[in-house]
């Protein structure tokens, strides 16, 4: 019994063996298929992933493109924009002007009677007594601030301007650059005659829009970072500023430095450009300039009018330009003085030629008034430009004077003149018109001098409704 059973036992472990076995074999089969099926799923998923990952990173990036457009386009645009200006000076920096004028250390009296040491200690401390106490910036603050101003980037710099609109649809666009040592505070009083005419005895026709830009280094405009800004790449800038104005035709008008710039604007001869106007020509025939460089007593067979001019160039040449010499040269050096003592920077605007006949207590209401000349100092100081606005010096390496030199017979836009008997000279019209070959119109007038728009402002504007008339 016991061996039957014994054997009956085995074959049942036997069977119950081959049971496991066979569970164990189904197991392994059904593992080997879910390894299989999962493989085969990884291999698709993977090929799946190779496929359309490059697809999906470009629909990813499309939006991060778009914005970086977007935001290119944004940039550019806010680099163009022209945005709102206006002007308010911290209380500290004019307390701090007042405590620096109070503390001026006076040199001893000149030795002579008359100008020909420089400003005088009378001038001096009379206007200085008068812009310690009495002046108030806030007063051409507001007056500026009434104006519309603005700011727009041009050339990695900011350009302040001022721009105004005639109420006549038909106004004329007119660009007007200043010189050194003046400022936008030297044409305020043009703009009502030029944009509003028939209120100072002119005609509607004659009616112009006014833009007026503070030059690179002056004023409220940005002081340059690099080298290059000379009269040729102003004159760039400015074509720039007329064209995001959207004017499609305009005329340009300069004096002193604005006359450079006009004119390089002219030989650059953008198309909106009609012609320009400048009451500082370069006239002088390349003869002549020999030999005032040298020094040489004045060529026979000289008209009147021509010996005159050759004079007061001669005089101007030996006496009166040191100013441009020395910031011409060494504009740094000068300038650690005038940007430490405004006193020190009122005496060296003051030493201009062109203030050689301003007195500030004669008759405090001739024009530039007293208080008129401190706006335009005080602005120097306030701005700190006094080594930016001189550097334009530097820049330039032509005679401002010189018909050779300017370029002259490159200009073939119409140029309009007009001769203020005050000026550093009086081109004479023979001068003029070899210099300039598209001489539209030449004028010599009986008042101002070389600030003609600040000192006559409504001949000024005369002079230019009739220089521009034959352009409209």
């Amino acid at each position: 019994m016991f061996e039957l059973s014994r054997g009956t036992n085995n074959l049942q472990q036997r069977e119950t063996s081959m049971t496991k076995l066979k569970k164990v074999r189904y197991k392994t089969k059904a593992r080997t298929l879910g390894a299989f099926l999962l493989a085969r799923f990884l291999v698709g998923f993977l090929v799946a992933t190779v496929f359309l990952a490059l697809p999906v990173r470009l629909l990813a990036l499309q939006p991060v493109q778009a914005s970086a457009q977007a935001q290119i386009v944004d940039k550019a645009s806010a680099d163009k924009a022209i945005r709102p200006f206006g002007i308010h000076v911290p209380q500290e920096a004019i307390i701090d002007l007042r405590k620096r004028i109070a503390a001026t250390r006076w040199p001893d009296q000149e030795t002579v009677a008359d100008q020909s040491q420089g400003v005088q200690l009378a001038t001096m401390k009379d206007l200085v007594r008068y812009w310690g106490t009495k002046y108030d910036w806030r007063k051409a603050e507001a007056k500026l601030n009434a104006l519309p101003q603005f700011v727009t980037n041009i050339d990695g710099l900011d350009i302040h301007f001022i721009h105004v609109r005639s109420k006549n649809p038909n106004a004329l666009p007119l660009l007007v650059t200043h010189g050194w040592p003046g400022s936008v505070i030297e044409q305020l009083k043009i703009i009502d005659p030029l944009t509003d005419p028939m209120a100072y005895g002119g005609r509607a026709e004659d009616s112009f829009d006014v833009v007026i830009p503070s030059i690179p280094g002056y004023g409220f405009s940005e002081r340059p970072k690099d080298i290059g800004w000379d009269p040729e790449r102003i004159a760039r800038a400015w074509a720039e500023l007329m064209k995001r104005l959207e004017y499609t035709r305009y005329v340009a008008q300069g004096g002193d430095w604005g006359s450079p710039i006009s004119s390089a604007m002219a030989r650059q001869a953008p198309t909106e450009l009609l012609g320009i106007h400048i009451n500082l020509p370069a006239a002088i025939p390349p003869d002549i300039a020999l030999v005032l460089a040298s020094g040489s007593p004045a060529p026979p067979g000289l008209s009147q009018k021509e010996r005159a001019a050759f004079d007061s160039l001669d005089t101007f040449n030996k006496k009166d330009r040191a100013y441009a010499l020395i910031m011409g040269t060494r504009p740094q050096t000068i300038g650690y003085g005038l940007m430490d003592s405004p006193v020190g920077l009122a005496a060296w605007l003051l030493g201009h030629p062109g203030f050689a006949q301003w007195t500030t207590s004669s008759n405090s209401e001739k024009s530039p008034t007293k208080d008129e000349v401190l706006d335009d100092i005080t602005l120097y100081w306030l701005t700190n430009s006094a080594v930016s606005s001189a550097q334009l010096y530097w820049e330039n390496k032509a005679s401002l004077l010189n018909a050779i030199a300017q370029k002259t017979d490159e200009i073939s836009l119409p140029v309009a003149i007009t001769v203020f008997p005050g000026e550093i000279y009086r081109a004479p019209e023979t001068w003029a018109r070899r210099a300039y070959r598209n001489l539209s119109y030449f004028h010599e007038v009986d008042k101002g001098g070389h600030f003609a728009a600040w000192e006559q402002p409504q001949l000024f504007s005369e002079e230019l409704r009739a220089a521009f008339r034959s352009l409209r």
